[in-house]
């Protein structure tokens, strides 16, 4: 088979094969995503679908039976998956780029994390870490979690409650984040769904209807001493971080979204010819002008998006100094996608708020992306910080 190059950030055949498969399960999930949207129900088809395609081991080490894609693989996947359904995108990304995660942290207790991942690669296993919470907000700015971890006979009992918990009406075990009053500090374990697990299911949102993220709810749930999984983070300096690689599925997801409201509003320009023109209203300049603007957002989004992966895929030393740029790389495609759908409603026209649609709920689900960390005031605030230093630096080394 010869590759044949169509998008300049698809690199060879293997990149190809992942692109193709996600193109095929978007075009089905596109046909879904309107009634999953309006009920604001979880597509566990789609997810069956991910499973049978074997997605779901995407980032699964080969020794385990996975693809072990790299971060811009992953990325490739994700982006084009969004194209077809944002909410699919973005809950599996949760799955995706935690097994990315793990296989570079290697923080789990070995035989845990080897069955695991077999189990995924098997039997489509997938999972998701959960620690934000309804009085501490996002994890990111540093909260304290409330969820408590109390040390009992052969392990744990935890007992909180959990929001934005994407992915849980399909999986069968997760992570949390606990706080554990003896250590004075805060734990991560490995929990089953069990005795003690509960649903609570508050999610009814502007956006992202489809993401199933439902607030968690824990009473007393036994884990084994075995399955708390923060130990070896925290006693061994072998372990690696990823500094923020993978949360990089989210800027991928928002820009897919925008580039199927792109692709809409291009054939719509091409094809829509009103009786008062004499060709279709592609011909006309400001139209043009608007498909341009478009156009501009997306390579920009798309550019820094996967230069940003490459240097990380390439350059696992430089990783930790990369941080900010891979908070911006976020920033800037959520923003540009935003701006991206809103050009495209202006050039389709009223027609655009209907929701029989796509626009619309393309609009309402790409200002999710405001609130998925990396917070624009935290990528400002680490990119002056950088600037700083680098000139303290500079003048340092002048005198």
């Amino acid at each position: 088979m010869n590759f044949i190059q169509s998008d300049p950030f698809v690199r060879n055949e293997r990149e190809q094969k992942i692109a193709a498969r996600s193109d095929r399960l978007a075009a089905v999930f596109a046909g879904r995503a309107a009634q999953h949207d309006r009920e604001g129900s979880f597509p566990f088809e789609n997810f069956k679908e991910l499973r049978e395609a074997g997605y779901l081991k995407l980032t699964v080490p080969e020794q385990f039976g996975g693809e072990e894609a790299s971060l811009y693989e992953m990325l490739l996947a994700q982006e084009r998956l969004a194209k077809g359904d944002g909410s699919t995108a973005l809950a599996v990304g949760w799955h995706v780029s935690q097994m990315l995660q793990l296989r570079i942290k290697q923080s789990w207790p070995q035989k845990l994390y080897a069955e695991f991942c077999r189990e995924v690669a098997c039997k489509g296993a997938m999972i998701n870490q959960f620690a934000s919470e309804p009085a501490t907000g996002s994890p990111s700015r540093g909260g304290r979690p409330q969820t408590a971890a109390v040390k009992t006979e052969g392990g744990y009992l935890l007992s909180g409650r959990k929001t934005f918990s994407s992915l849980i009406p399909v999986l069968d075990q997760f992570t949390v984040t606990a706080f554990v009053e003896d250590e004075d500090r805060t734990g991560t374990f490995f929990v089953r769904k069990g005795p003690g697990v509960s649903i609570d299911e508050t999610w009814d949102t502007l956006g992202m209807r489809g993401t199933g993220s439902h607030d968690l709810v824990l009473a007393d749930v036994f884990v084994p001493e075995a399955e708390r999984i923060d130990t070896n983070e925290c006693e061994s300096e072998a372990v690696m971080s990823d500094h923020g690689g993978a949360l990089l599925h989210i800027p991928a997801c928002y820009i897919g979204i925008a580039w199927a409201a792109r692709d809409y509003a291009v054939k719509f320009a091409a094809d829509y010819r009103p009786n008062s023109l004499p060709g279709p209203i592609a011909e006309l300049p400001h139209i043009q002008h608007k498909i341009g603007e478009m156009e501009s957002e997306l390579i920009t989004a798309r550019t820094l998006l996967y230069s940003a992966a490459d240097r990380w895929d390439r350059l696992p030393a430089g990783r930790a100094a990369m941080r900010p740029e891979l908070g911006l790389a976020k920033t800037v495609a959520t923003n540009n996608a935003i701006r991206i759908v809103d050009l495209a409603m202006r050039i389709v026209g009223g027609s655009s708020l209907s929701r029989s649609l796509p626009l619309e709920r393309m609009y309402r689900d790409v200002r999710a992306g405001l609130h998925n960390p990396p917070m624009d005031d935290s990528v400002i605030a680490l990119l002056a910080q950088r600037a700083i230093r680098e000139a303290a630096d500079a003048d340092g080394r002048e005198k």
